[in-house]
């Protein structure tokens, strides 16, 4: 059996549509914080338990019988390493034999404060002797939906990325990979995938295929890291908040999310979905 934490989000009800297509639906169990959420998934013949990262004595029961696991990253920022190890602890006690963990890409060495939890996380997971992949993912295309959307009717799309490239992809993609390496035959345990889009993009560019897509004037505005966190802090966004995303920004000019390797495209037997198909489909 194999187990998908978060599966009621957006990367592991992907996760679950993948796997549906290579394994039997009683083989895959869907571990959610919220069953009824995911009666269409026990439908299907998929097996739903309930879970919760924060409830540690929760966890165990619901991985029981799985031989492996994919969990999926939290998204509480200050909470996640404690709460992912106590995911490699309750694996270990029910005799989980793969955790597959979504990581950052180059977690080990990004510069992103995204990457210190991700570390951690790797960390703590090494440290619970249950044997361990990591899925290391870029960017998500799907992260830029609201900004498509604002810089078509803007004008203008602010960052801090400079000439930094992004190598992102769809959801649909590192979804796809996950299930490509939780259904391999061939042993995973000790690998490490650094999955990225095959073509990287800088904010200028991105820009540039949104004018080209809406038929509107749209231009790229590079700013320090400072003047793009006043500029995320007017728009409304908290100063935490506006903070994380401008310090990302400055991350990707020096490299963060870019990597050339094409492992993703490699895993699911198909070039990733390009930026281009994403701003496309958002601006209809």
């Amino acid at each position: 059996m194999i187990g998908v934490t978060g599966a009621n989000g957006h990367l592991g009800r992907l996760v679950v549509e993948s796997l549906l297509k290579k394994v039997p639906a009683s083989q895959i169990v869907a571990i959610v914080r919220s069953p009824e959420k995911a009666s269409d998934l026990a439908a299907k013949g998929v097996v739903v338990r309930q879970a919760d990262y924060s409830k540690p004595e929760t966890l165990a029961p619901a991985f029981a019988g799985a031989e492996k696991l994919l969990l999926i990253s939290g998204n509480e920022v200050g909470k996640r390493i404690a709460q992912h190890t106590a995911v490699a602890a309750a694996a270990k006690q029910a005799g989980v034999k793969l955790i597959g963990y979504t990581s950052l890409l180059h977690a080990d060495r990004s510069p992103l404060l995204l990457g210190e939890e991700h570390r951690g996380s790797e960390a703590a997971i090494r440290a619970s002797g249950v044997p361990f992949v990591l899925l290391r993912n870029s960017w998500y295309n799907e992260n830029y939906l609201n900004a498509i959307k604002q810089a078509a009717n803007l004008g203008v799309h602010y960052g801090a990325s400079g000439e930094g490239k992004i190598s992102a992809a769809s959801r649909a993609d590192y979804a796809e990979a996950c299930a490509t390496v939780l259904t391999a035959k061939d042993d995973q345990s000790g690998r490490t995938y650094e999955l990225a889009g095959d073509e990287g993009f800088t904010l200028a560019e991105f820009a540039a295929a949104v004018a080209k897509q809406s038929g509107k004037p749209v231009r790229y505005e590079n700013l320090p890291e400072a003047g793009y966190k006043e500029v995320l802090v007017k728009a409304g966004l908290p100063e935490p908040v506006a903070g994380f995303f401008a310090n990302t920004d400055t991350g990707i000019s020096k490299g963060a999310l870019y990597d050339g390797g094409r492992q993703l495209a490699q895993l699911i037997g198909r070039p990733t979905t390009p930026i281009a198909a994403t701003i496309k489909a958002t601006l209809g």
